[in-house]
Formats: structure tokens, sequence, C-alpha cells
């Protein structure tokens, strides 16, 4: 359901022009959004305090229609580029990747419990909204919690995000977090679904454990450790506790764990594991300065990015293997070819890249998501 750490998304870039001014955002750690936004965004400030309201008239063409004054125009340009420049930082605070992952999960294991199309009614629509906008809520706390810790880590590997170029301060990003653990808290409880509050309060803990720099605390310090924790949440938590939650709570049907559910929760073992591994390979310079032994610090770049595709490809196989003894003609096909091509894509890409390149490491991290992503588009297939 949720990433800790997390890394990079393509460029979004919106120039809008006002005189010579240009506003340009990217979520590349190569580009990051500069100050200008928020000065803009205090000049609008201090220039409209010092305007009266009836200097901010309008005058009257020939054909008695008005017209909107130049300071207006001006006022109002600068509201659109204050609010652009504060939902960019959002959408970067937020590590979007993380969030498609997790909605993508939660709707593709939910429909493992779906038996046939009378299912699909909007008891069940009602049910997976209610459990995917928890999640989220959820998921934004954890990552937002990780950039709090991470601060002066991430001025060097990260350092567009908004808390380390200084876009949030670190009491709005505590603000942030806690609205949105207490949103995610109060929509879980209010639904009243057993598996699902738990999924949200495992995650919480692990989560925060991870981050928060306390004694006995800030797992990530230990890789096995920091592994294990976001294996527990990625591979166990979300395919077995959001199954329940519709087969048990919206379904009311009695609790059984199939057999595509046991092969979601094996096959995604292995994809979180080397999520896990992986995220730190881009990271590998701020980490060693800061103390923090990842497997990439420990082993080197080169090793655990080998290891990452071997464990890759061997999930691959046993998923083409499951395909093949499927008793349903159209499951062993989809499942066969899929993961096949999904194979071959995997060790094409992973022969071209060069290790050498920070750019090549983490265009192929975020590659790995891509996978992530397809996985469960063909996890309801199985059968």
């Amino acid at each position: 359901m949720f990433d800790f750490p997390d890394h990079f998304l393509p460029p979004i870039c919106s120039i809008q022009r006002y005189g010579e001014a240009q506003v340009c955002f990217s979520s590349q750690r190569t580009q990051g959004p500069s100050l200008y936004h928020s000065q803009k965004f205090f000049d609008w400030k201090s220039s409209y305090c010092r305007i009266p309201h009836q200097s901010l008239c309008t005058s009257i063409n020939a054909s008695g229609q008005q017209l909107q004054s130049e300071p207006e125009a001006h006022d109002s340009a600068s509201i659109w580029r204050a609010i652009s420049a504060s939902l960019d930082a959002f959408y970067r605070f937020s590590r979007p990747h993380t969030v498609i992952g997790t909605a993508l999960s939660i709707v593709s294991v939910s429909l493992l419990a779906v038996q046939s199309l009378s299912d699909l009614s909007p008891l069940f629509f009602t049910g997976l909204l209610q459990a995917v906008v928890a999640a989220l809520f959820m998921n934004i706390y954890i990552v937002g919690l990780n950039q709090l810790f991470d601060i002066e880590i991430d001025k060097v590997n990260k350092p567009t995000l908004p808390l380390a170029s200084g876009e949030y301060t670190p009491t709005t990003g505590v603000a942030i977090v806690s609205v949105f653990a207490a949103m995610s808290f109060g929509l879980g409880w209010a639904v009243g679904s057993q598996p699902l509050f738990w999924a949200l309060f495992i995650s919480f803990v692990l989560g925060t454990a991870y981050s928060i720099n306390l004694p006995y605390l800030r797992w990530k310090r230990f890789a096995v450790v920091a592994a294990l924790c976001i294996l527990a949440v990625r591979a166990v938590i979300v395919q077995l506790a959001f199954f329940l939650h519709i087969q048990t709570f919206v379904f009311r049907r009695p609790a059984v764990f199939t057999r595509p559910l046991m092969f979601a929760t094996g096959f995604m073992t292995f994809f979180s594991v080397v999520i896990a591994l992986f995220k730190d390979i881009p990271d590998i310079e701020g980490d060693r300065i800061f103390g923090i032994r990842s497997f990439s610090v420990r082993l080197g770049q080169k090793k655990v990015f080998w290891i990452c595709v071997g464990l890759l490809e061997m999930a691959y196989s046993v998923a083409i293997l499951m395909g093949a003894t499927s008793t349903s003609l159209w499951s062993k096909t989809t499942t066969i070819a899929g993961h096949s091509v999904l194979a071959a894509i995997l060790w094409s890409c992973a022969r071209s890249v060069d290790l050498t390149s920070e750019v090549a490491i983490t265009s192929f991290y975020m590659f790995i998501w891509k996978l992530f992503y397809a996985e469960y588009l063909l996890i309801p297939l199985v059968r």
C-alpha cells in the first residue's frame, strides 16, 4: 500500500507570461522550482495591500461594457501563479508514484473477491472507494513523515522535494501529515470495517517507526528491518487486509484465502523486496554521508542492481508456472503471455542501463514502478 522513501517523476512544466515572467515547475531533482513563486506571491500580497479598493476600478468602453483594469489583471495572474505553485508543491510532497501504486493495488486485490458480474454493484464500489481514500490519506502521512525526518538527507538526494527546497517549512509539513493521519483514521473508524482499520493502524505504526528519529526507532537505518517494513505493508497488509475488507465486510462472506490471493501475496513479496532494495541505489551518496547503512551502501550499486533484476525475473518465472497450472484457458493464456512479455522487457531494459549514471538509475527505478503497476493489472486475471 505504501512506500516509505520516495523518488522522482517526469517533469511537469507550465509556462505563463505576464510581460517577460515565466514559471516552470519540475519534479526532477535537477530542475526544482525556485523561490520565484513565493516571491511573486508575496509581491502580489504587498501590492494588493497598497492599492485601495476604490482604485481597483473598471473603465467603461464605448459600448457600455466594463473592462478589467490592468492592476486587477496583474493580481489575477499572480493569484493563479501562487495557486499553481502550491498545487505543484503538494503534488511533489505526496509522491504521486506511491499514490498510484497504492490505489492500483487496492483495486486489483479487491477484484479478487469478485465471483460474478453481479458482485460489481454499488455496494462493492462504495466499499472500494472507502478503502482507497482512507489508504491514500495514510499514504500521504507516511511519505510526508519520512520527508520531515529526512530534510538534510533530501537536500543531497532529492533537493526538489518541498521540505528540502524550503517551499514548505517543517511546521507546514507537520500540519499536513497530522491532518491526513487524522482523516485516514477518522474515515476508517466511520466505515466500521475491522480489516480496513487494522490495515491503516499497522501501516501507521510501521511507517512511523521507519522514519521517526526516536530511541529504538528510525528503522530505515537498518537495511534488513527497513526492507521488512516495506514488505510487511506492500506484500502482506495490502493483499490480505483489503481483500478481507471486501470479502467479509462488503460482501459479508466468510474469510477464504484463495489461490489468486496467495499468488498475489507471494509475487508482491518478491516485488516489495526489490522496491526496498532498489529505492536506495540512487540515494547512496546522501545515505553514506548521514550514516544510513542501506544494502547499496554496504554492497555497492551494481551488485544490488543485479540482485533486484534477478529477483524480479524469478518472480516472473513463478508467475508463468502459476499460469501453466491454471484450469482456465483464458487465465492460463493471459498469465503466461503477460508475464513473459514483462520479463523480456525487464531484461532488455536492465542490460542497457548505464550504472555510472544517476539519471539512468533513477529512470530505471521509475520503470520498476511501471512494472509494479502492470502486475496489478494482471493479478485479477489469475484464476
